[in-house]
């Protein structure tokens, strides 16, 4: 699939109101925390944003996540999408994704023009409320990873991600001894679940 069909296409897509909570839910681990959905109450979330970058692999449009670092915390070894919280220098959360994809995986926020953005989500764990943007970039990055953020960078094509067999179901236990039942995105034997699988199933709810 080439980067200018997919982007095209998104392009149109995002123009219509997004699925938001009918999106995110069809991804998100069971029973369901509604708490991930009551923003109206978020006063105190921390405020962040994550980017889905689209580039021209060599396989087609493809799609970069990193996988977090082994440490003693709730997202530990965890795949997400490049970003992080808002920082005051920010203008915008446009600007928190931007300058938190460079600062991971060195593609320089000059290099990237964004199309959008899918609906805000809550991570009740580490208290963060999440913007997603999609940008592109019309060449293939030299990625450069933060070794303090990132242990490994997972690339996957846009044709991979939208094909439905990649998209299973596990038993997972969490940070805090609960287990949960997890639907997620099975990438390069990677389990992508959590609000990156949520994020990603409104994401294949606009595609659709």
């Amino acid at each position: 699939m080439k980067l200018e069909t997919v982007v095209n296409r998104l392009e149109n897509k995002l123009r219509a109101p997004l699925p938001g909570k009918q999106g995110q839910i069809t991804m998100a681990p069971y029973p369901i925390n509604e708490a991930r959905f009551a923003q109206q109450d978020l006063f105190n979330a921390r405020k962040g944003a994550v980017l889905l970058l689209l580039y021209p692999g060599l396989e087609g449009c493809t799609v970069p996540f990193i996988k977090r670092p082994e440490y003693d915390g709730t997202h530990s070894g965890q795949v997400s999408l490049p970003g992080g919280k808002w920082e005051p220098e920010d203008m915008d959360l446009q600007e928190t994704a931007l300058r938190e994809t460079e600062e991971e995986i060195g593609v320089g926020k000059s290099q990237i023009k964004l199309i959008g953005s899918l609906s805000r989500l809550f991570i009740p764990p580490s208290n963060f409320l999440v913007t997603p943007y999609i940008g592109y970039t019309e060449e293939l990055p030299s990625f450069k990873p933060d070794p303090r953020e990132v242990s490994r960078i997972i690339q996957c094509t846009f044709e991979e991600l939208v094909d439905h067999r990649i998209r299973k179901e596990t038993s997972l236990k969490l940070h805090s001894g609960h287990e949960v039942m997890a639907p997620y995105f099975d990438i390069d034997e990677e389990v992508v679940w959590g609000a990156t699988a949520m994020i990603l199933g409104e994401l294949m709810a606009v595609w659709y």
